[in-house]
């Protein structure tokens, strides 16, 4: 690397955030740009190391340990340290399709597997990617790539996520004809309406899609494959097709009181709220102004439901997890490279301790019950404490910890159970016991001639870095399934 001893000589720089108070007060982007001085010594911290963890993406007790894209992370670094630009830009696309999006909501288990991270923070791999595709965008050298000659294929890709908006790329430079469906009214499926605007903002997914459909793929929204089109139509006009529509089933919570008026699921939620910033005179109906909210659930979707909840003025925020808090360090049960289980400050916490002076997170808490009025509307929730039981890997309720917790509106955000059921009667393929689509990882083939399946459609609910390997995998075989041969990466 440029500096051999830049782990040893450099500290981690957090990347800069606007301050937690002032920026509940909009919806732009939390984050803000590093200085190019601190990115070239925050690259140099990247250490020799002889195998380059943090590139080796696999699963390691269910868990994400290192990048699943394989990105060249230690060779990109090595450039931005020695300021080239331009090169890390053509490292970084080797890879990653979409490095603009990992960049800002990755939850970077690249990091986790760092080498450095053993015994110092890990490298600042997440912002230095972000600053790298930034200044590519800033600079110019972004730009339409169409492929030279057509091959005479015609693909159709369902769902316009990041697994499908990635297979739709690739195949589109392999010089197939690809047309996008989704079925809502914009292009992006989570990255445009399960991702806060805080986190992501739209400009920068519509930014990508200008620049696909330079390239020459055909976008349809507002299309429900299996309703407005059928599936014999689609064998008609096309020659493959990919089902990249998502593991968008919710799981709920089966308990008394479930059909008060005021609980909703998260993803919903999230989507209301961006389509009231994104149309004009778009107020949103599942708003949390002036209302006591509980979030159950206590992953990133929950995060997100608190952050938008502030941002609408909502009176109070719980976000309560049956989990134990997770330990601040790694303990010997989560070693080294695995995916670090530790606590982490999410930008979410850390604005709802600024506006109501503690972290919204309470832990070991289950709900048991919601509790109406006479009218049917929600009025709060019967919680018990509970404790892990590690023996028999459950939890036990408490006795006499039962408490009452006011409540005008509840989020659920526990999770999903793979595809919705209209997938599998709409394209006749199989499904799997976690109701995924049945398809063997490497070869991406359905049980139906001439469909392959990516994404959490096919892999359960992940990370985008997970779905976008997943659609440039996918590719891959359909290109090859067309062609005979292929030479997409």
């Amino acid at each position: 690397m440029g500096k051999a001893t830049g782990f040893i000589d450099y500290k981690r720089i957090k990347e800069p955030e606007r301050d937690a108070k002032k920026r509940t007060e909009d919806w732009l982007e939390y984050r803000l740009p590093m200085p190019e001085k601190d990115l070239t010594t925050q690259a140099a911290r990247c250490m020799d190391c002889g195998v380059p963890f943090c590139s080796v993406g696999m699963e390691i007790k269910n868990g994400v340990s290192g990048c699943p894209l394989h990105n060249l992370i230690p060779e990109w670094n090595d450039a931005v340290y020695r300021g080239d630009f331009f090169e890390a830009l053509q490292l970084l696309l080797k890879t990653n399709n979409f490095p603009e999006f990992t960049g800002r909501i990755c939850p970077a288990p690249c990091e986790g597997s760092c080498t450095v991270s053993i015994s110092e923070p890990a490298v600042g791999i997440k912002s230095i990617e972000y600053a790298i595709i930034e200044h590519a965008f800033k600079e110019g050298w972004i730009k339409p790539n169409p492929p030279e000659k057509r091959t005479g294929k015609r693909v159709a890709v369902i769902g316009s996520g990041p697994a499908g908006l990635a297979c739709a790329d690739q195949l589109n430079q392999a010089g197939h004809s690809v047309t996008v469906f989704e079925k809502s009214d914009r292009i992006g499926g989570l990255l445009m309406y399960g991702i806060p605007t805080m986190k992501l903002e739209k400009a920068q997914v519509n930014r990508r899609v200008h620049l696909m459909k330079q390239e020459g793929i055909e976008f349809k929204t507002n299309c429900d494959v299996g309703n407005d089109i059928s599936l014999t139509e689609l064998k008609r006009d096309f020659d493959a097709l990919v089902l990249a529509t998502g593991a968008s089933k919710p799981r709920d919570v089966g308990l008394p009181g479930r059909d008060a008026k005021g609980i909703y699921f998260a993803v919903p939620y999230l989507t209301e709220a961006t389509i009231s910033q994104l149309e004009e005179n778009g107020g949103s109906v599942l708003s949390a102004k002036d209302k006591n909210v509980i979030i159950i659930g206590g992953g990133d979707t929950g995060a997100d439901c608190v952050a938008t909840a502030l941002r609408q003025g909502a009176k109070s925020i719980r976000q309560l997890s049956i989990s134990s808090e997770p330990q601040k360090e790694r303990t010997t049960k989560n070693p080294w490279p695995e995916y670090p289980r530790v606590l982490k400050n999410d930008y979410a916490h850390e604005e709802a301790k600024a506006i109501y002076g503690k972290d919204p997170r309470e832990y070991l808490l289950s709900t048991t019950a919601f509790v109406k009025n006479e009218d049917g509307r929600l009025i709060g929730i019967e919680t018990v404490q509970v404790k892990e039981d590690l023996a028999k890997q459950q939890y036990q309720e408490v006795p006499g910890t039962e408490q009452f917790y006011e409540a005008d509106m509840v989020l659920i955000a526990v999770g999903f159970m793979g595809a919705t059921e209209d997938i599998f009667e709409n394209f006749n393929v199989n499904k799997t016991k976690r109701h995924t689509i049945e398809a063997a990882k490497g070869f991406y083939r359905t049980s139906e001639a001439g469909i392959f399946a990516c994404g959490d459609a096919r892999h359960g609910q992940s990370l985008v870095v997970t779905a976008i390997a997943e659609g440039r995998e996918a590719a891959r075989e359909v290109d090859f399934y067309l062609m005979g041969e292929t030479f997409l990466p």
